[in-house]
């Protein structure tokens, strides 16, 4: 689930867990569902600081695209197997 922050400053969202999500003015940010139900996200959107989205359909970052392609970085891979033993 998106969170969107509404308001001109940077907040501090408290999540489940003892955990803080940071957003500032007019970013967003994903929690879970469970995370929507946490009592202090409620009040924030409840005051209207905070608009939840729906569901997004892709993640930031690796994974994959429509065609099965991966994302992620890979650091000094050639695409040749390393030789090793006797030769």
């Amino acid at each position: 689930m998106d969170i969107i922050n509404k308001t001109k400053k940077p907040l501090k969202i408290p999540l489940p867990g003892g955990k803080k999500l940071f957003l500032g003015p007019g970013k967003t940010g994903q929690v879970n569902a469970k995370a929507l139900q946490h009592p202090p996200l409620v009040k924030l959107i409840e005051a209207g600081d905070v608009e939840s989205g729906g569901v997004t359909e892709t993640r930031l970052g690796g994974g994959a695209d429509k065609g099965g392609n991966s994302s992620g970085l890979r650091r000094g891979s050639t695409g040749a197997m390393r030789q090793s033993g006797d030769r």
